[in-house]
């Protein structure tokens, strides 16, 4: 990680100046001082340096070295959050070009460290934009490019997994869907023929629940029908047996009485024709 070199004022004159001025020179000689302790610190005790980089800002909240320094030192310690934090605010605070490259370089690099490859090429894109000449950036904004682009990819192929994986769900519903449509038409079916056969089954009940009258009615109505069907049944144009029947007994009787006068005319001696009226 690059450092920035921290430059004690040993004597600084504060005649000439006005009060709001001196204060804050003596501020920025404490924190200046607080950041030196810090940095001597920082490699063997972590937390004690931790506490004098935190008072140095307490003196001087814009203290460039100081957020700086203690970005660097979270880093280290594997702090990525709060060193991504610390860096942001030195690039903010930052009044140099030499100061916003280191800060937006090791911004670049936290952001590598939480494989957030495509936010780390913007970060060193920016130191590069304070510093065009420092191949340390450009090297690794080469390899967040090539990380960026590999993590692009994956999600590609991740969506296009989701993709299928949703298309083969719907297909997979709408056969869901389709069985259960086919199960329901055969049920429908299965419940109309057994209504068929409850009604047929109905009328056959109805059949057998005649009167023991009526079904001795039906045999008698059907030996008629029948006997009816077995007489000879007359040709067109002929006579049926009953009429020549009939026609025979009206015919015996003219003869009787045709007879019946042949007599008496006999009887009187008078003879006569017979003639047929038929």
């Amino acid at each position: 990680m690059k450092k920035l070199v921290v430059l004690i004022i040993s004597c600084i004159s504060l005649l000439g100046f006005s009060q709001e001025d001196k204060a804050r020179l003596l501020a920025e000689k404490k924190a200046n001082n607080y950041v030196y302790e810090a940095n001597e610190l920082v490699n063997e005790d972590f937390v004690a340096a931790e506490m004098e980089y935190r008072k140095a800002l307490s003196k001087q909240q814009d203290n460039i070295a100081g957020l700086y320094n203690l970005g660097n030192s979270y880093y280290e310690k594997g702090n990525f959050e709060e060193a991504l934090y610390r860096h942001q605010q030195t690039a903010k605070l930052a009044t140099s070009k030499e100061a916003k490259h280191k800060a937006f370089h090791n911004m670049g690099n936290v952001l590598m460290k939480n494989k957030k490859c495509k936010e780390a090429v913007e970060a060193y894109k920016s130191a590069l934009r304070n510093n065009p000449s420092d191949d340390e950036t450009r090297y690794n904004l080469a390899l967040a490019k090539e990380c960026a682009k590999q993590q692009e990819d994956e999600n590609k192929d991740d969506e296009n997994k989701d993709d299928k994986d949703n298309s083969d769900d719907k297909k997979d519903e709408e056969k869901e869907n389709e069985d259960k449509n086919k199960e329901n038409q055969d049920n429908k079916e299965n419940e109309d023929k057994d209504d068929k056969k409850e009604d047929g089954k109905d009328e056959e009940d109805k059949k057998d629940e005649k009167k023991p009258e009526d079904k001795k009615d039906d045999k008698n109505k059907g030996d008629k029908e029948k006997e009816e069907k077995k007489k000879p049944q007359p040709k067109p144009g002929q006579l049926s047996p009953q009429q020549i029947k009939s026609l025979l007994e009206a015919m015996n009787n003219q003869e009787k009485k045709v007879q019946e006068k042949m007599n008496a005319e006999k009887q009187k001696g008078v003879k006569v024709k017979t003639e047929k009226d038929w």
